[in-house]
């Protein structure tokens, strides 16, 4: 179909989305043995062909339609199938290609052990660059260096503090490619990908991390403007609101500031309406900044921090979101044990109250640094009771 129209991928796009309904789980199977068997007899040009419609179908059906466990499995079984039809020897940027295209899905993938498909993504990623090598192909090199960081940001087996060493090496190389003047949007990603990892980074020193990656979102602000990628610049502004709330250096009550700028900042475009999900979690992070702040009256500042996790909480359900709706809980029960305004016998009830809720999920067998934490706070609240 595409080679019917000139490389348009309008054409597999709309098949896709009309037969959806049909993509089941035996569309897989079904998928590969039509592949394997219809490819057999036909020339290297037009087994190439087909690879490359296959391909771009499994790509449509991965990121294209509603996310889901089936259509990346389909994705997945699709593209492991069009590498077959790609050797090396023969087609290596094909191969490569596909590689790194099997290396998203797996880091994306629903089904089966996250540390193990995190580890398929790596291997898919690292035998891409074998092709995809910096003098050869010096953008696509960058695409997969970029990509390979986040699966080592990700990483779930080996030493954490290694994995972030080492994707942070893998945005450093891409940006030797991704230049602002000729790539901004891939050099603007990696610089909010390199700023994640130093937020995260546990070699090094903290405060000096902290300043990298402030520095980071920053170069990534002047590319993701509010005016052209309101929704990137919306997600980078949460995450250095909460960079400044961790910053180590400067003045503290400015770094709080700046922090409740931010997320008040990303809120006009991160709404209730259109992201629920992502505004309860800068309602939950403007409650922590609220509760830390020196500025303004005390007083005030508890009522907001309890306002922005209740509204937080509106969303952050025990039924949807049992594990963020502990935390939430925990907090608001800090913020009742420290609140000056109302009565104080009833703001130690409240704060019982929270702590106990949150104990249904922090429990000593799932969680038990939390449980250990809420705990501590329960006690608290009961010692001032």
């Amino acid at each position: 179909m595409e080679y019917e129209n000139d490389g348009d991928l309008q054409a597999i796009h709309d098949v896709v989305e009309s037969n959806a309904d049909k993509l089941d789980s035996s569309f897989a199977k079904i998928l590969e043995q039509w592949l394997l068997k219809n490819c057999g007899e036909l020339n290297p040009e037009e087994k190439e062909a087909i690879a490359g419609i296959v391909e771009n179908l499994c790509l449509d059906i991965a990121y294209n339609l509603e996310k889901s466990a089936n259509t990346i499995e389909i994705a997945i079984t699709g593209l492991e199938t069009v590498l077959q039809l790609r050797p090396r020897e023969t087609l290596s940027q094909e191969w490569a290609q596909t590689l790194h295209n099997l290396g998203d899905v797996y880091r994306n993938r629903i089904v089966g052990d996250k540390a193990d498909n995190l580890e398929k993504a790596i291997a898919c990623y690292q035998q891409a660059l074998t092709v995809r090598k910096f003098d050869a192909f010096p953008e696509d090199w960058a695409i997969t260096q970029n990509n390979l960081g986040i699966a080592y940001h990700d990483r779930i087996k080996g030493e954490k503090a290694q994995n972030i060493e080492e994707a942070i090496a893998c945005y450093q190389q891409a940006l030797k490619v991704s230049l602002i003047e000729a790539f901004p949007i891939d050099w603007a990603i990696t610089q909010s990908n390199l700023g994640n990892a130093y937020s995260d980074r546990i070699k090094g020193e903290k405060a000096q991390n902290i300043e990298e990656a402030i520095a980071c979102y920053q170069q990534a602000l002047t590319v993701r403007t509010f005016e052209a990628f309101p929704i990137d610049w919306a997600v980078i502004q949460n995450l250095i609101g909460n960079a400044y709330l961790d910053r180590i250096k400067g003045e503290k009550a400015q770094n709080i500031e700046e922090a409740i700028a931010c997320y008040q900042q990303a809120l006009t475009v991160r709404t209730f309406e259109a992201f629920p999900i992502d505004w309860a979690v800068i309602q939950n992070n403007l409650g922590i900044a609220y509760g830390d702040r020196i500025k303004g009256e005390k007083a005030q500042n508890i009522e907001e921090a309890i306002a922005c996790y209740q509204q937080a909480l509106t969303v952050r359900t025990f039924e949807a979101f049992p594990i963020d709706w502990s935390r939430t809980k925990n907090l608001i029960g800090n913020a009742y044990l420290d609140r000056i305004k109302g009565e104080k016998a009833q703001n130690s009830e409240e704060a019982i109250a929270c702590y106990q809720q949150a104990l249904t999920v922090r429990t000593f067998e799932a969680f038990p640094e939390d449980w250990a934490d809420t705990q501590n706070n329960l006690g608290n609240a009961y010692r001032n009771r």
